[in-house]
């Protein structure tokens, strides 16, 4: 790849290096030499669902190859707008999880707010590409009835942050939340759920750590890498420095056809991550969206990769193959 992509704007920080994330596919296409014959299909699926890819994340894509594995987790493609059978807008029926406006609870113990409905890069087998976000809270003062329910149930013991992801919030924003957070009393952990230490690494800023270091909760990081072409470079420091932080950092990935469904790109991105000290956390079977059916690897062929890496790598380094069954107390393992 052409070394002086994007030199032309260099970024100061994070927000600078997010203004330049890629949201048209022909520049996509024409950054990394990729087939004419793309384009079309790219347009029809991005006016669906939009394109969005930050530059570092680009950087880390092999250029001039359609089948890059990272590269095709976030290409548009025609076939998302096909109608496939079982493959639904709302598949974990998370509009009947709904405790307060920007509060889900699906499992005992803890409760999800969706803390932002943007990202910094649209993964196209994403499980809420149809949630409507906008029906969400924004100010401050929208979210006090969320914070009221928590507040009134003690059986809540963690809050995790998600969305969208949360760090596309600014710290200030953040501490605000997590704040109000900690003065309720019966919070004992704050997870945070976000792909922006590996697509946007220089998002992992001093005050972000430190904001996390001070919470009176015990703070968990959970980030998504699918391959381990993803960790490495700036993101794998960007990882290390949080562990060595005392952060406890987790990875969950999902089962993704042409992506990482075979032995030696799961077993790499384990060993890649535990040499870093994340946990391989969840391998998730998709989630079965509308537009995301060609992502979609049999479960067979998934126990056969679990299996395998259990052969091959210490147990602390397999993640557990699951799946989320709407109305279930907990993600269900698939045996």
């Amino acid at each position: 790849m052409d070394s002086n992509l994007g030199a032309d704007l260099r970024p100061s920080s994070w927000q600078a290096e997010l203004a330049q994330a890629i949201r048209d596919p022909d520049v996509l296409i024409d950054a990394l030499g990729l087939p004419d014959q793309l384009r079309a299909g790219a347009r029809q699926a991005a006016a669906l669902f939009p394109l969005m890819v930050t530059r570092s994340f680009l950087h880390r894509m092999r250029p001039g190859d359609p089948s890059d594995p990272l590269l095709l987790q976030v290409l548009p493609l025609c076939s998302e707008g096909d109608a496939v059978a079982g493959f639904e807008t709302d598949p974990l029926a998370e509009h009947e999880a709904h405790k307060a406006p920007g509060l889900l609870q699906k499992y005992g113990g803890r409760a999800l707010v969706i803390s932002t409905g943007a990202c910094a890069i649209h993964c196209r087998y994403c499980f809420r590409r149809n949630f409507a976000y906008g029906d969400e809270p924004r100010r401050m003062a929208d979210w006090e009835p969320a914070f009221a329910q928590l507040d009134a149930d003690p059986s809540i013991h963690e809050i995790i942050l998600s969305g969208g992801d949360p760090l596309m919030l600014t710290d200030s924003r953040l501490a605000k939340m997590i704040r109000r957070f900690d003065a309720i009393g019966h919070l004992d952990r704050l997870r945070i759920h976000t792909r922006l230490p590996i697509v946007l690494p220089s998002r992992v800023t001093r005050p972000f750590v430190k904001l996390l270091r001070s919470t009176r909760m015990t703070p968990f990081v959970v980030v998504h890498a699918n391959h381990p072409a993803e960790v490495a470079d700036e993101c794998a420091r960007t990882l290390r420095r949080l562990v060595r932080r005392g952060i406890t950092v987790l990875n969950q990935a999902v089962l993704l056809r042409g992506v990482n469904d075979s032995v030696e790109a799961l077993a790499s991105l384990s060993e890649r991550l535990v040499n870093l000290g994340v946990i391989p956390y969840y391998l998730h079977q998709l989630d079965r969206v509308a537009g995301t059916a060609h992502f979609e690897v049999p479960e067979t062929r998934g126990l056969e990769i679990v299996a395998e890496l259990r052969r091959r790598l210490p147990g602390y380094a397999v993640p557990q193959f699951v799946r989320e069954i709407p109305g279930q107390p907990h993600k269900v393992p698939v045996l």
